[in-house]
């Protein structure tokens, strides 16, 4: 069994990018401007936007917090997007979720200019993804992608099972494997709530992708010898032993799972931390204007 060390692949990735971006500078180039929306005083939100800021600072990015209290209407927030749409010092934005529950999220997706979507949920940048076309792509699924090409993982003629058909990780997770690219070329079953027989789908798949958002939900009777899993959940499980009073565990149970595979990604240190690092890296790209001119 290898661990998959998405923390430490993303302190690669983002030196690499700390690099580029130092040699931007010294040309006078444009500097990456990131900035993020917070609505709402969510404790697990409110820790993953400080990440970002801070991740930002490590790459020598530009960024900008914006906090709101709960209270926020959906048309101030909505103003809020317009203004960060026409700012031109602004390179990419996010406006994080969960949303407090007077605010339509739809409606705030589409708000978002997808040139600015660094997110990658935007309807025009799926639609672009979904036909191989240049896009941001959906920053969990594209941390993915980059540790599966990174670890000199083959995908080629593999199967996939991917656990939950979320627009932000499942659905455009079984897209990208079953793309024609050098990460791609998998034959792709999409599994859900409603699937019979769950197990039997897992069994037989080369790689398996936990995204169904429930603790332990993968055990090792539903994992075949050498298969490679990648754990996308992170839940908050009871635990009194510990100082916080609980600790985060994925949707796979990870002391059972990890000895039958050949590759594994644990909780936390996995696909997190490279969903940061994707973000930074689409908002380069929107930087230089590589997605759209």
């Amino acid at each position: 069994m290898k661990l998959i060390d998405g923390k430490g692949l993303a302190h690669t990735i983002k030196e690499e990018i700390a690099v580029e971006v130092a040699a931007i500078k010294e040309k006078g180039g444009k500097i990456p401007h990131l900035a993020a929306v917070l609505v709402g005083d969510d404790p697990a939100s409110a820790s993953y936007v400080r990440n970002k800021v801070r991740s930002c600072d490590q790459c020598g990015f530009q960024s900008t917090l914006i906090r709101k209290d709960s209270s926020t209407t959906e048309e101030a927030l909505l103003g809020i997007i317009e203004g960060l749409n026409e700012d031109p010092d602004i390179d990419g934005f996010i406006v994080q979720l969960p949303l407090p529950k007077h605010i339509n999220e739809e409606n705030v997706t589409l708000a978002i200019d997808p040139k600015k979507d660094v997110d990658g949920f935007h309807p025009t940048n799926f639609g672009r993804m979904a036909l191989g076309l240049p896009s941001y792509l959906p920053a969990t699924p594209f941390g993915i992608v980059q540790m599966l090409d990174r670890y000199g993982i083959e995908t080629s003629g593999m199967h996939c099972v991917v656990v939950g058909r979320s627009n932000i990780v499942g659905t455009p997770m079984s897209i990208l494997l079953s793309r024609k690219a050098k990460v791609g070329n998998c034959t792709v079953t999409l599994t859900h709530s409603r699937t019979r027989d769950l197990s039997a789908e897992t069994l037989r798949a080369d790689i398996v992708i936990a995204a169904i958002g429930i603790p332990n939900f993968i055990g090792a009777d539903m994992v075949k010898e050498g298969a490679i899993v990648i754990d996308v959940g992170i839940n908050r499980v009871d635990a009194p032993e510990r100082k916080r009073g609980y600790k985060l565990v994925g949707d796979v149970d990870f002391d059972a799972v990890a000895p039958k595979c050949s590759f594994i990604t644990p909780v936390p240190g996995g696909v997190g931390p490279m969903t940061v690092t994707s973000l930074l890296l689409n908002t380069l790209k929107s930087s230089k204007r590589e997605i759209y001119g």
